[in-house]
């Protein structure tokens, strides 16, 4: 049962104080204790009811409070028939642990409240026992080993009449039921995901509840198999990273056995998570190899010779890579103390798989190394995409981040960025170290814009556009503010359309019969437009020097 139908229930005589955002866990028993330490009592998911005589003065509360949440209680109720009112000290404590914290009316006995969460806890666990241990028995025995992911999520469907999906970090389906049904629409994952990650760097504790049109999800984080959630010592390490569980069912009226056979479920698919990590150690190397010998500068024979033996690896039954092209990628936080290549790594493993593919299969084509902040991706083109010189069917910056971009802000949430540049595609080892430097460039392009997660391409480094972005600020706007000032408070007193004029006049070239065209003007309207032009910035439009600083301040402004 939920604490919040604890709240609701009237003859429980219950006061919040605090933890209203909390009240969706999980009550799996109750309590009483007025011992200054019990936690050599309380195995986790306990309502511990309190009368208080156990706080001699406002510091014992603090240690008091720490101790419960060690050891895993899920609220505290304290009654007010000594002390009246419930200190203050206790709330601040319980306050500074998310602990949710009742008041308990004079008038109600602790009794009351025990036997009424023992009843509610107690039938709801009666229809569950038997069947959870046999279910838990059988998928620790048809784990990863016996199918993988998509074994334990049928047997979710067909013995607890459960759908169920993995899904990465940013929303790609990696595994759902075999089981005929509607599958989980690609635009559901991406909201869930994100849904998942903001959750995450809050840091409350899974699952997440999220109910998205008429349906609810329950989202459980799926940790690296032997790291408890308390193992890495910032959030951040891993938001990312992790893959998580969404169950169509709201886990708020669980009983415990069935919330711990799901905690078994992502115990199972983290193992097979590890496994597929571990597989990526090849191809992680072979792009370590060759990314050492781009950047010192070896002979392009020897980076040629280190593709061949990468190429059948990365394109297993393709045979030799005819193009290739880099990715480079940066995970920056604004405090600086984390280092961003590992994430970065794992992140390009994850985005450079097709989105519409299903399965982490297709990863298995793509090396990623790190090297200080930065990861850089080797991804090989194969026949299909050389035919067109890779610049079209290969990679894309704009689409690469398209589906990904609303989950990784949410992982990102305030104090990250995720920045990528993308090379076009070279066709020998002699264009890789090129196309490095290509890629490095794209990213910076890409890191001068504004957002939390930006991507630049190869086509916009032959472009004006490659200049724009590293103009500093303040230099920008007296630019813009100089030249286009003057014609748009000219255009808000006579409505006159000066700015929309030389936007079309510079866009046709100068050419006053195309521009009057398309403005659907007489040429000598657009004259006199253009006049009033000159004559407000002390420019001349048949200049090119002239022409340029408009074109630029459009561009800027």
């Amino acid at each position: 049962m939920r604490l919040r139908a604890l709240l609701d229930t009237d003859a429980l005589g219950l006061r919040l104080l605090g933890g209203e955002d909390e009240l969706d866990r999980t009550v799996r028993g109750v309590m009483t204790t007025d011992l200054r330490d019990p936690s050599r009592y309380l195995s986790g998911g306990e309502l511990v009811l309190t009368g208080l005589a156990w706080r001699r003065d406002a510091a014992d509360s603090e240690p008091f409070v720490r101790l419960l949440v060690q050891a895993g209680v899920v609220a505290l109720a304290a009654g007010e028939a000594e002390l009246g009112d419930v200190p203050e000290d206790l709330v601040v404590a319980c306050a500074r642990h998310r602990l949710p914290l009742f008041a308990v009316h004079e008038s109600v006995a602790f009794a009351t409240i025990t036997e009424h969460v023992v009843r509610q806890v107690s039938g709801e666990r009666a229809g569950d026992l038997a069947a959870v241990v046999d279910r838990h028995r059988r998928m620790m025995t048809s784990g990863p080993a016996g199918g993988g992911p998509d074994v334990v999520l049928d047997l979710l469907g067909s013995d607890l009449d459960l759908r169920a999906w993995v899904l990465s970090p940013t929303g790609r389906l990696i595994a759902g039921p075999k089981v005929a049904g509607p599958g989980l629409p690609a635009d559901t994952c991406a909201k869930l995901a994100a849904e998942h990650l903001a959750a995450a760097r809050t840091g409350r504790r899974g699952p997440h509840r999220v109910t998205l049109g008429a349906s609810t999800y329950s989202l459980f984080p799926v940790r690296s198999s032997g790291r408890s959630p308390q193992a890495s010592r910032d959030v951040r390490e891993t938001v990312l990273s992790d893959w998580l569980l969404a169950v169509e069912a709201d886990a708020g009226d669980w009983p415990a056995e069935r919330l711990d056979l799901l905690q078994g479920v992502t115990q199972l698919i983290a193992v097979e998570r590890d496994r597929r990590d571990a597989a990526r150690t090849v191809r992680r190397r072979l792009a370590q190899e060759v990314l050492e010998l781009v950047q010192t500068g070896a002979a392009p024979a020897e980076i040629a010779a280190r593709l061949r033996v990468a190429a059948p690896v990365l394109l297993p039954g393709l045979g030799a890579a005819p193009h290739w092209q880099v990715v480079v990628a940066r995970v920056e936080w604004q405090d600086g103390e984390l280092d961003g290549g590992p994430m970065a790594q794992a992140l390009l493993e994850e985005i450079l798989v097709d989105p519409s593919a299903t399965g982490p299969e297709p990863s298995d084509r793509i090396a990623v190394a790190h090297t200080g902040d930065e990861a850089i991706a080797l991804v090989p083109l194969p026949a299909v995409s050389a035919e067109h010189d890779g610049s079209e069917s290969g990679i894309l910056a704009d689409a690469l981040l398209e589906s990904v971009r609303d989950p990784l802000s949410a992982g990102l949430d305030d104090d990250g960025r995720v920045t990528l540049g993308v090379s076009a595609s070279v066709h020998s080892a002699e264009g890789l170290r090129g196309a490095l430097e290509e890629a490095r460039h794209a990213r910076r392009v890409a890191a001068a814009r504004v957002g939390r997660v930006c991507a630049a391409g190869h086509q916009e480094l032959a472009s004006h556009v490659l200049l724009l972005p590293f103009v500093p600020d303040d230099v920008r706007r007296a630019f813009t503010a100089r030249l286009l000032d003057p014609l748009r408070d000219y255009d808000r007193r006579h409505r006159a359309e000066l700015i929309p004029t030389l936007e079309a006049f510079l866009d046709c070239d100068g050419s006053w019969t195309r521009c009057a065209t398309r403005l659907h003007l007489h040429v000598n309207t657009l004259r006199y437009r253009v006049g009033r032009i000159e004559q407000l910035t002390s420019r001349d439009l048949s200049r090119l020097e002239d022409k340029l600083d408009f074109f630029l301040a459009l561009r800027m402004s």
